[in-house]
Formats: structure tokens, sequence, C-alpha cells
């Protein structure tokens, strides 16, 4: 048994799955940084108008799920993205065209 093995979600998330949507997560505890990291996530998902979804994630256990050990981190459909950094807009913009375009 790992510990810090990424665990299969059983609950997708149906809001996304329901529109066909990008999911964003922000992991971490709700500091200063991660909610920097959300507001940016949030910004760049508005200037470039994707339909994604962003979620804060809190439960500790569901961020060592995804292997995270420094926070904030930046999850987009279940890939890990970044961790232990704030992204800026600019940053997440880029990750927006690479990835769902």
């Amino acid at each position: 048994m790992s510990l810090f093995a990424k665990k299969e979600n059983k609950h997708p998330n149906k809001t996304a799955a329901g529109n066909g949507a990008a999911v964003f997560k922000v992991l971490g505890s709700g500091c200063k940084k991660c909610q920097a990291l959300e507001a940016n996530v949030r910004q760049a998902c508005e200037e470039t108008a994707s339909k994604a979804v962003v979620e804060h994630v809190t439960d500790f256990s569901q961020i060592a799920a995804y292997g995270v050990m420094s926070t904030p981190a930046l999850v987009l459909n279940d890939e890990v993205i970044s961790s232990g950094k704030v992204l800026s807009a600019e940053d997440v913009k880029i990750i927006i065209q690479e990835k769902l375009s």
C-alpha cells in the first residue's frame, strides 16, 4: 500500500463532464498564496474565454492523492501542472493555450 499513490477518482466531476469544460483545481490550505493562484486562474480563464471550471481543494488527503508535497498546486484535468509556486495569470494563459487548444 502506497501512502502517496494517486487514487482513482470514483466520483468524476459531473459539472465538467456534462458540458465538456476543462477542470482546474487549486490545491492548498486556503492561504494567501492559494487564493492568489485561484484568482489568477479565474482571471486567465475569463481573459481567454475558456469554459473551465475552477475548484479549490483544501482537504489534505485529496491533495496527497495527487502526490503534491508543496502547495499551492495547480491541476488541470487530473494532471498536476505546477506545485509550490503561484503562477501568474499570463502563465496560466500559456497553459490554457498549450493544453486546451
